[in-house]
């Protein structure tokens, strides 16, 4: 059937939040997005499980309840949806001036479904460059996927038509993460991913290839990762929550094939997810 959008603010239908609401007015929340599959949003857990921890890490109080809204919520939303795309915005609340956070904010909760765009199902493999903008190191936001994106924003300006994604780096000159993604290397034998301790976002696939790798007995390691260390590699792939795995076949001038390791666990966190 054909998805149509939909969205839910605080449970009521309704695409509109209070201008005083601390997520529009300064980007003070948090957000999830979720392929729907068979009226199925995937790896629920994990994306409801990073939301309150992180809700938790910026001081944003949520109610006991949240966790079955938000769940009752998509479940309503995806009833009949054979594809989809959901996510989930949680801001900490309206609020008057400043920046201070009251100490009685309500957090809103945002719920939406939109239809699944062909760009999603990638069946080649990603065309990258590296990016200019980079991503700030700020220990405090590392990891978290909270609504302040003018980073990535910037970074996807940069991207011609003839790239899919950017890779960015931060002020040392490590590579972090795509403007969309997280980033894997095989090198020598080994899986390499960017350490985040500083910046980035601790993806919910990032996490899940990091637990598939052991079964296909790969040395893996979080480290800092070099644009030289990158074109080196021998493999190259991305994941995001919607697209799962994703091949990269070149980054600027340097083509990769899509290897046995990138393979393999495509086909481990496919499974994983729930989609064969």
């Amino acid at each position: 059937m054909t998805v149509a959008s939909a969205t839910l603010i605080n449970g009521e239908p309704d695409e509109r939040v209070r201008v005083h609401d601390r997520g529009f007015q300064y980007g003070d929340g948090l957000f999830e997005t979720l392929a729907v599959v068979r009226g199925v949003p995937l790896l629920w857990e994990r994306h409801l499980r990073r939301l309150l921890r992180d809700a938790a890490r910026l001081g944003i109080g949520i109610p006991a309840e949240t966790g079955a809204e938000l769940r009752a919520e998509a479940d309503r939303l995806c009833q009949g949806a054979e594809r989809a795309v959901l996510k989930i915005i949680l801001t900490r609340g309206a609020s008057g001036r400043g920046y201070a956070p009251p100490a009685d904010a309500v957090p809103t909760r945002v719920v939406s479904l939109s239809p699944w765009a062909d760009s999603l199902s990638r069946t080649h493999g990603a065309s990258v460059k590296f990016c200019d903008t980079i991503v700030a190191r700020n220990r405090a936001l590392a990891g978290i996927k909270h609504l302040n994106r003018l980073e990535q924003i910037l970074a996807r300006r940069e991207l011609a038509t003839n790239y899919d994604e950017g890779l960015m780096q931060d002020e040392t000159g490590h590579v972090i993460e795509g403007t969309m993604s997280n980033v894997f290397i095989v090198s020598h034998g080994a899986l390499l991913t960017p350490d985040l301790s500083y910046s980035g976002v601790a993806g919910v696939m990032r996490e899940l290839v990091l637990e598939c790798a052991p079964a296909l007995a790969l040395a893996c390691r979080i480290t800092t990762l070099t644009p030289e260390e990158i074109l080196n590699a021998e493999e190259v792939f991305l994941t995001n929550s919607l697209i799962g795995s994703w091949p990269v076949t070149r980054v600027e001038s340097r083509a990769y094939p899509v290897g046995p390791v990138t393979q393999r666990l495509r086909a481990l966190v496919q499974e994983a997810r729930g989609v064969v």
